[in-house]
């Protein structure tokens, strides 16, 4: 409710650009978030007045450039594909944030008892 997430399914199915430029026109105080599959949607929606760039499941070459040209402009954050044993090599990117789904939807249970 306090934020617009332009998700890559979203964009499959109409113009990036439309879609950004809408949520800018609409946006009454929200922040903005896209995210993007590869560098040629950033490319596109570069220079736009949004919030956030969410780079899902680059490889960490893409990923590295995509940093570089959003650093100066938007916040950079990666998700998909990261776990435990990849996010050092994430993190040396520069990526503002990281997501990583494992720890939510992959977690082991706890039997744990709380009595006094």
């Amino acid at each position: 409710s306090d934020e617009y997430l332009i998700k890559d399914n979203h964009i499959a199915s109409s113009n990036i650009i439309n879609l950004v430029a809408l949520a800018i026109k609409n946006k009454k105080g929200k922040k903005i978030t896209v995210e993007v599959d590869n560098l040629n949607q950033f490319k596109k929606i570069f220079g736009l007045k949004f919030n956030t760039v969410l780079f899902d499941n680059m490889k960490i070459k893409n990923l590295k450039e995509g940093v570089k040209l959003a650093k100066k402009y938007y916040v950079t954050e990666a998700s998909g594909n990261i776990n435990l044993k990849s996010v050092k090599k994430v993190a040396a990117t520069g990526v503002d944030r990281i997501s990583i789904g494992s720890i939510t939807h992959s977690v082991s249970a706890v039997d744990l008892k709380l009595e006094i």
